[in-house]
């Protein structure tokens, strides 16, 4: 025992030790080209999008879980999102005409994200999520409109001046993104019943990082600034805890995520057969108790076959009992013996 903790604690250590270097490595890049660090620091999390769509779709018809299969098909287009923010950037070679879709781009990124993990709670608490195929389709017309207002139309409001900086719009919806996420953590512990303690803890800090990146984007005055980079590194370690908590347990421990369901379902199953049978002992308990108080009770109904002479009555297997002793045998009367007063004159009259 004391071995595996040994092992457990070094593999936890080397872990730490690649996640340490590969964020000062990531961080090095800056004094090369901020683009590079934006540019993979975008790409971890577009990835992580990615993977956890395609493990959540993939597995529709198993996963009955409704709130992974939501977030799985909203990760995909919130990825795709993230994905024209990356090459929308001020600098990338893309999108020339203007300089700041990319701001405009995260803004709309993360009120999906952040709306879509509300929504999601309403599917979790309704049970089912039954024509996912509808919800991809939604989230194919709303993206397309937030896209089309952006670099087609060219409504969505600005999100940065140079020179001035963040604009109000651009600030309010970062808090309003907060706020929505502070919401999506009342409602996480209000189902936290409907999931694993160790993924819930990863999702809730999942919840803190982001809107601590958020906040982390409302100060900023220029697109390669320090704060900017902060909110980035905060956006990692919110997607990081994302794959931990879905996309790793998906591939390390897919029959947990899988069959989660089903082992409610069963356990909810093995309960109630609990109860049954609890409750057919009780009921074969009562059977035995009223056959027993039936046993007791002898009365006697219907047709009774009497002699016309001897006046015996004749039993069910055909064998004929005198009077007294069938009542006695099939009422709870006691027989007690006396004599009539006719029947005294006759046969005792010296006695009368």
């Amino acid at each position: 025992m004391a071995s595996e903790k040994q092992a457990s604690n070094y593999h936890s250590g080397i872990k730490f030790t690649v996640i340490l270097f590969i964020l000062i490595g990531l961080y090095l890049t800056t004094f090369v080209n901020y683009l590079l660090f934006h540019a993979l620091a975008e790409i971890f999390s577009i990835a992580v999008a990615y993977c956890l769509f395609m493990i959540s779709w993939h597995s529709r018809n198993y996963i009955k879980n409704p709130y992974l299969l939501f977030i799985g098909i909203a990760y995909f287009f919130i990825g795709s999102i993230d994905l024209l923010h990356t090459l929308s950037y001020k600098g990338m070679p893309i999108f020339t005409d203007y300089d700041y879709y990319a701001n405009q781009l995260w803004i709309a990124a993360r009120y999906m994200e952040s709306l879509s993990l509300m929504i999601a709670f309403f599917f979790l608490s309704k049970g089912r999520m039954s024509q996912p195929e509808k919800v991809v389709g939604v989230y194919t017309i709303i993206t397309a409109l937030l896209i089309a207002s952006i670099f087609y139309w060219k409504v969505f409001p600005e999100c940065f001046v140079a020179g001035n900086g963040l604009t109000l719009f651009k600030k309010y919806s970062e808090y309003a993104i907060c706020l929505i996420l502070v919401a999506n953590m009342y409602l996480l512990q209000i189902h936290k019943d409907q999931f694993e303690k160790t993924i819930y803890r990863l999702i809730l800090w999942s919840f803190v990082f982001t809107i601590v990146s958020e906040l982390a984007f409302t100060v900023y005055i220029s697109n390669y600034g320090f704060s900017n980079l902060v909110g980035h590194y905060f956006k990692i370690f919110s997607f990081f805890l994302v794959y931990q908590a879905i996309i790793k347990t998906g591939i390390e421990r897919p029959y947990e995520l899988i069959f989660r369901e089903l082992t409610q379902t069963n356990a909810k199953l093995n309960e109630e057969i609990s109860i049954r049978k609890k409750m057919q002992k009780e009921r074969e308990a009562l059977i035995v108790d009223l056959k027993s108080a039936l046993t007791e009770i002898k009365t006697l109904k219907g047709i009774l076959p009497l002699c016309s002479f001897c006046k015996k009555i004749r039993k069910d297997d055909g064998e004929w009992e005198s009077v007294d002793v069938y009542i006695h045998e099939h009422s709870q009367a006691d027989i007690s013996h006396s004599v009539c007063p006719q029947c005294m004159k006759i046969h005792y009259p010296g006695m009368e």
